[in-house]
């Protein structure tokens, strides 16, 4: 639904794969000026049906106000914005990355737009499609206060909330934190999950129990499904789980601070990946947990509410 009370920028979007895709639809469904542009032109095309233009390079955002990027790994941002900004003499006021890279190639980034005129906002989100589909998605950011205030009202259509925490790089650290503690949940998860089923407790009944207690979070309602039915369609994969892990323990050499924990939840992401489950999501941490335990995992069969809701397609 169009909206009337958001500011009359332009916007680009680089990136509309999984997530990249379902962000760039709440900009484009709010009725906001939108191009985007993705590596395979096909996976930006189902954006025309919410009025998005289509780009054919980068370099033709570089007139908008404001331009979105979404990708995969620090080399990824590097080589787009490399692109984005070919064109000497155009670029965009303001450039918002929302993937999770280094603290390192963010910089980079950062100081490669400032030099272009055009300020740089770290803005890494928490949630995965169907997150962005409920519109829960949280965000937090980092950078030129004066650009996040101006840009504030596109980042509220993203989800439910916006955290700013100050300048610089501040938002990767957050992130890198936040996706530290999305590895140590998921392998305890896993580990209590089967330490009750090898006790007579169904998946179900213990998932039940933990999402209606103080314990409860909405990561452990929405992973409740596939933990109790086996369904390891990716969302988030053991590759780019230890990526993050790998992030967050070399922040921790490189500040003096302690993370066993962190640590030991990394064996097993790099276990599951060392047995090739590197294209399911990294729920399969459940079921490495189960055969080190001499438990052979069955789905059970029932119908499990992932506490997301019906989709959001408005904001």
């Amino acid at each position: 639904m169009t909206r009337t009370d958001l500011p009359a920028l332009t916007v680009g979007w680089i990136g509309t794969g999984h997530m990249g895709g379902a962000l760039a639809g709440r900009i484009g469904r709010a009725g906001m000026d939108l191009t985007v542009w993705n590596r395979t032109r096909s996976k930006a095309e189902p954006l025309m049906k919410v009025g998005a233009k289509v780009a054919d390079h980068p370099s033709e955002l570089a007139d908008r106000d404001v331009v979105f990027t979404m990708v995969s790994t620090s080399a990824d941002l590097e080589q787009v914005i490399g692109q984005l900004l070919s064109d000497p003499e155009r670029s965009p006021r303001m450039i918002v990355d929302c993937s999770t890279v280094s603290t390192e190639a963010s910089a980079r980034v950062r100081a490669v737009a400032e030099e272009r005129g055009a300020a740089f906002l770290a803005s890494p989100v928490s949630g995965n499609g169907k997150v962005v589909a409920a519109g829960m998605l949280s965000l937090v950011c980092s950078g030129p206060q004066e650009a996040f205030d101006e840009v504030a009202p596109v980042l509220d259509l993203l989800g439910r909330h916006v955290t700013y925490v100050g300048d610089g790089e501040k938002a990767r650290l957050v992130k890198i934190c936040h996706n530290i503690l999305l590895g140590v949940v998921a392998q305890n998860l896993a580990e209590i999950t089967v330490l009750a089923e090898k006790g007579g407790v169904s998946r179900a009944a213990l998932l039940d129990f933990i999402n209606n207690s103080v314990m409860g979070s909405v990561f452990s309602k929405y992973k409740s499904p596939a933990y109790v039915n086996l369904d390891f369609t990716p969302t988030f994969t053991p590759v780019l789980l230890r990526k993050d892990l790998d992030l967050g323990l070399r922040a921790a050499d490189e500040l003096g601070v302690p993370m066993p924990v962190t640590s030991a939840a990394r064996e097993p992401v790099q276990a599951a990946i060392a047995q090739g489950r590197t294209t399911e999501d990294f729920a399969v941490l459940l079921e490495l947990q189960a055969r080190a335990s001499g438990l052979e995992l069955v789905s059970e069969d029932v119908a499990v509410d992932d506490g997301l809701g019906a989709a959001d397609e408005g904001h």
